[in-house]
């Protein structure tokens, strides 16, 4: 069996440099155009999934000032993607899709008030599921102040859970890892139990799971995130990626895939949030390619070709 072989914490800092000494080629960069809800923002897309026989992609949608926001579906017309009739509206943030025994299970970051700060926010993650987007239902709700909950079905039906917890445990926020014999083992109890996986960030950083791919040797490529602060209180969010054994619970290192300088220019929610890429999805390809879907700077969507950064994990000898 393949050891993947993890070092210590690596700084966001050094993250950027080795990716700007070694990236690959990056092509093909493309803003969104999602259209049909008035002078809203659409962000913090999924990348483009199946339901019915077409091609969806779930985006964040609201106003430039605010943080309440609705997850509404988009079909592809033309070059413009528009939204789906008929679709749920939910009201959450930040979609992510999977499938699992056969059904679709989406999520996203639901936000209600805080129970002791007034007039701030607090957030949890929930999960819808059904055979259809029309038939989605609430199956769970996640921690309170826990985003980027994530699930994927392993080869032998288990679930792969990847959990981000804050404050006391996880800091400003720190990817844990366990692995369930099925989805009825999906209990807040055993989201808040999950250890950590270590040295993956410095305490001054933080990061959490986008995406879960389970590749064809039985390793789970993780999409995720990184992000700092810079001096002037700007943040950093980057696209990473890390290959993880569900069976053994080695890890890789986290590599950045791309920076916000690869996408096309747009605007931005904030100022400070102008270098902000968040991954949404990535759409592996038969030519060793991959389309990474992102939101950009918390106001738009775009998507750009790399080389698919799971293949070297995918060739490992792993049984």
């Amino acid at each position: 069996m393949v050891k993947l072989i993890k070092n210590e914490a690596i700084a966001c800092k050094t993250l950027l440099e080795q990716y700007l000494n070694n990236t690959g080629s990056v092509i093909n960069p493309i803003k969104l155009l999602l259209t049909g809800v008035g002078e809203r923002d659409v962000y913090n897309i999924t990348a483009p999934f199946v339901d019915e026989g077409e091609l969806v992609i779930a985006g964040r949608v609201e106003f430039r000032d605010s943080e309440h926001s609705e997850i509404m579906f988009f079909v592809e017309r033309s070059d413009e993607w528009v939204p789906r009739e008929g679709m749920p509206k939910l009201t959450l943030q930040d979609p992510f899709y999977t499938r699992i025994g056969g059904e679709i299970v989406l999520g996203g970051v639901e936000i209600y008030p805080h129970p002791t700060n007034v007039g701030a926010l607090a957030w949890r993650t929930v999960m819808y599921k059904g055979k259809r987007l029309q038939d989605l239902e609430l199956f769970f709700t996640g921690p309170n102040g826990m985003k980027d909950l994530r699930i994927a079905e392993l080869h032998d039906g288990s679930i792969a859970m990847l959990t981000r917890p804050q404050g006391e445990k996880g800091g400003r926020g720190k990817i844990g890892f366990t692995r369930l014999a099925s989805l009825a083992e999906l209990t807040i109890e055993r989201v808040e139990e999950t250890p950590l996986l270590k040295d993956q960030f410095i305490e001054t950083e933080w990061g959490g799971a986008n995406e879960a791919h389970l590749l064809s040797n039985g390793l789970i490529g993780i999409l995720g995130h990184i992000a700092c602060f810079d001096e002037a209180e700007n943040r950093h969010y980057y696209p990473m990626v890390f290959a993880l054994d569900p069976f053994t619970g080695d890890y890789s290192d986290i590599e950045l895939i791309a920076v916000r300088d690869k996408f096309l220019p747009g605007e931005a929610k904030r100022k400070d949030l102008n270098d902000v890429v968040f991954s949404g999805g990535l759409v592996r390809k038969e030519d060793g390619s991959a389309d990474l879907y992102a939101g950009i700077s918390d106001a738009e969507a775009h998507r750009i070709t790399i080389p698919d950064p799971f293949l070297k994990f995918e060739g490992l000898e792993v049984r």
